[in-house]
């Protein structure tokens, strides 16, 4: 019996010390993961709430990137030529401008058709317009001779626009040829045919790839106080209406002379000084010297171009100029130009009034005639574009 009761005491025993270490090894199994559980939760709530707390916004604070701005860039080409009169004194006889456009089943393309290629690859072609337009017959009283008288029918204006010409100056001595009526038949048929008009109280302001030009046409015979005013106030006035660039074309000079006389030179440099940022000039029917003043070019002849006023002039050499205009951002920063030697005829014989430029020797010989003109240009007047200082 005892010895039962022994017995029984050891397994109670050995029952107890299991459980105990039963107990033992759940709490160190139980412990370490509530510990790690809490700390997972603990953190997440530490997360969510450093969530849910209001951030500073610091992009209110960074400027804004703005982007770089590209210089814009433009070229522009300006050809100008001399005395086109396009019609005919009515005494002349034989082969006149208007007896040849006849013989061409009158095309008006004709007379300018060797230079078209030229004119109508520019951005604009100026010339000085030297004739009527009209139907009138009363002249102008010029006194004693000898004086010529110029007119063409209206339908003439057709030969600018087929020729590529925008604008004229009508700033010469023949533009009243036919009085009032003469020169407003004249006005009329131009606007009509959408060709700009400078001279004689008209200013054109031409708009070109974004970039304002001005031209400006004048007769300046004499060097006087009104003129000078007179030049000085349109200029001004042109560059205010924020015209980049501003060409004046004078009729001026003496016929027959190769070098510009004093009234010449004063008036085209004091145009420079007032603004003008090239002169052009003609009406001595033969080419004149050019002139690099300030770093600006003066033309004081073009000479004769389409020139209906002679059957067969002695000197058929003139010449187109092309003044080659770089803009950046809309300012002028760069001028160039280019001499293209041409003859009044396409013929050596006559006057065929179909100005073409020159080949080979006579071309040549022209440019070189130009630079011994022109010690100013130190012989670099050429038919490819060249810059002066």
């Amino acid at each position: 019996m005892r010895r039962e009761n022994i017995k029984k005491r050891r397994r109670k025993k050995r029952k107890r010390i299991l459980s105990v270490v039963l107990i033992v090894g759940l709490l160190l199994i139980i412990i370490p993961t509530a510990f790690v559980l809490s700390k997972n939760i603990l953190e997440k709530n530490i997360s969510k709430n450093q969530d849910n707390t209001p951030k500073e916004d610091t992009t209110q604070n960074e400027k804004p990137v703005e982007p770089v701005k590209q210089d814009v860039k433009e070229e522009v080409i300006i050809s100008a030529a001399g005395d086109s009169t396009l019609g005919t004194d009515t005494k002349f006889s034989g082969e006149t401008l208007p007896a040849v456009f006849n013989t061409t089943g009158k095309n008006y393309a004709y007379f300018y058709q060797n230079v078209y290629d030229i004119f109508s690859k520019d951005d604009y072609t100026f010339v000085n317009l030297e004739t009527t337009f009209t139907d009138a017959t009363a002249k102008k009283d010029k006194g004693k001779p000898p004086y010529y008288h110029f007119k063409g029918p209206k339908d003439y204006v057709n030969i600018l626009t087929s020729g590529s010409v925008e604008g004229v100056t009508v700033a010469n001595n023949h533009i009243y040829d036919y009085g009032q009526q003469g020169f407003n038949d004249t006005i009329e048929v131009l606007k009509g045919a959408k060709v700009d008009i400078a001279g004689e109280g008209y200013k054109i302001v031409k708009e070109i790839k974004g970039i304002k030009f001005g031209f400006l046409g004048y007769q300046a015979w004499s060097d006087t106080k009104e003129l000078r005013d007179k030049i000085k106030s349109d200029i001004s006035e042109l560059k205010n209406s924020g015209c980049e660039v501003v060409i004046p074309y004078f009729h001026w000079g003496i016929e027959g002379q190769y070098k510009p006389y004093d009234v010449q030179v004063n008036i085209g440099k004091y145009a420079i000084d007032s603004g003008a940022d090239l002169v052009l000039g003609s009406h001595p029917h033969v080419v004149q010297t050019l002139e690099n003043y300030k770093g600006k070019l003066i033309v004081y002849s073009f000479g004769n171009f389409c020139f209906g006023g002679n059957n067969n002039p002695t000197d058929k050499r003139t010449f187109i100029l092309q003044a080659k205009l770089n803009f950046t951002n809309g300012k002028l920063d760069q001028t160039s130009f280019k001499v293209i030697p041409c003859s009044v005829s396409s013929v050596n014989n006559k006057n065929d009034y179909r100005p073409t430029p020159m080949k080979d020797q006579n071309k040549t010989n022209l440019l070189k005639f130009l630079n011994e003109l022109s010690p100013t240009l130190n012989g670099e007047i050429k038919d490819e574009f060249f810059q002066i200082q």
